[in-house]
């Protein structure tokens, strides 16, 4: 199945999926809730509201101007994160009722004699007393959602955590020993995040006083005419051997070859499958970095090529990698890649996701190592979609390399 087939399974997936959520969501919410057919109404309008656009948001993040999509994402993905917990917690509170009818049948079952001529007649429906479990736990849902949801805002918004981790790099010349990097990872500036974020988390990199700083792809979700002046933020980070970038899959859903030369133009070194030394001609190492694992068979983007980044290099050098996915770790390692910084994964993001990606990704989130290889996956320092981070805070990781 080539490219353009897959995206348009994804889409229709999503959709559906999101359709139905919906559906269900209205029932619980508002259908069960009452026999009123004004609060019927108005919950079909509610949520055919919050799901069109949900559902065709791909397409109209490429149609509305930067401006109008700013309060209109605000409030689209604020509800996915939403409309996540509330299918998560009514679904709980149906899952009990269905286990609570179950035992009660099986209780009835033995208690009825086995030659009863005819089994017992259902008790009658009790109206009043299923509207009152219905606007219960439809209640509690909702409360639960609120608490959830707004402590995942708020962790989303609030300052990203600073994780610190120390790294034994082979081949590392001593007079480096000490040497700082600040990796940053999928902060994704769009229609949510905008210049006022990218201040102060430019503010906290410098004050780490960090030698290098290092961002592994997937920064923007949008153009440069409408990000750039929030990006720019970037050209006030300090450093003493400056700032380079890789490329993230989402680069390549807004023209990666246009951002990269943006960059450039901030002073900001893009690594496409290539190596620079860092230091000077008594201690230095080389940081290499590649395109992003999935670029292949995109449209003009180059691909991950290791091969093309590593060539002539001195493998008796230390190295560090840049690659935004960790899914190459063990090609990097076999290459002689002493550390590689990644991202992608989030961490999850909020949960139930945690569970997911840390049973999908075998290097998930963290430090791992092996032998004397490292790896570090960062889980992002922005958030994409619901801005909810619940389980897996944002981070700034401070990585300082030992002889």
């Amino acid at each position: 199945m080539d490219t353009a087939l897959r995206f348009v399974f994804f889409v229709l997936v999503i959709g559906v999926l999101t359709v139905f959520t919906h559906i269900y969501l209205y029932r619980r919410l508002f259908r069960d809730t009452s026999g009123s057919l004004a609060w019927h109404r108005a919950g079909k309008v509610l949520l055919v509201a919050l799901c069109l656009p949900l559902t065709l948001s791909w397409f109209v993040t490429r149609l509305l101007p930067l401006n109008a999509l700013l309060s209109m994402a605000t409030v689209v993905w604020t509800w996915m994160g939403i409309a996540i917990y509330l299918l998560l917690t009514l679904g709980a509170v149906d899952g009990v009722k269905a286990l609570g009818r179950k035992l009660q049948a099986r209780k009835a079952a033995r208690e009825t004699p086995a030659a009863a001529p005819t089994p017992p007649a259902p008790a009658p429906v009790d109206e009043a007393r299923r509207l009152f479990l219905a606007r219960a736990g439809a209640s509690g849902a909702v409360l639960a959602t609120s608490g959830v949801v707004g402590y995942g805002a708020w962790r989303a918004f609030h300052p990203p955590v600073v994780s610190e981790v120390a790294v034994r790099l082979p081949g590392l010349p001593k007079a480096l020993d000490g040497f700082t990097l600040v990796h940053l990872s999928d902060i994704h500036v769009g229609p949510i995040i905008q210049r006022r974020f990218m201040d102060e988390l430019v503010a906290r990199c410098n004050a780490l006083k960090p030698d290098l700083v290092a961002i592994t792809g997937d920064l923007v979700d949008g153009t440069v005419s409408g990000l750039g002046p929030a990006v720019s933020a970037l050209t006030n980070l300090r450093s003493r051997a400056g700032t380079y970038f890789v490329t993230g899959n989402h680069e390549y859903y807004w023209n990666a070859d246009a951002w990269t030369q943006a960059l450039e133009g901030l002073g900001i070194g893009t690594l496409r499958n290539r190596h620079v030394r860092i230091g000077d001609a008594a201690a230095s190492f080389d940081l290499v970095g590649v395109d992003d694992w999935s670029a292949r068979n995109r449209g003009g983007a180059r691909g991950y090529d290791l091969g093309a980044a590593t060539a002539g290099r001195d493998l008796s050098r230390a190295s560090v990698l840049l690659a935004h996915q960790p899914s190459n770790w063990s090609e990097a390692a076999q290459a002689g890649m002493g550390l590689q910084l990644s991202g992608h994964t989030h961490g999850g993001q909020f949960f139930p996701f945690t569970l997911a990606v840390a049973a999908i990704w075998r290097n998930d989130q963290g430090h791992f190592q092996q032998g004397e290889n490292h790896l570090y996956v960062s889980r992002g320092t922005g958030f994409w979609g619901p801005p909810l981070r619940v389980g897996a805070p944002p981070e700034i990781v401070k990585v300082t390399l030992l002889a």
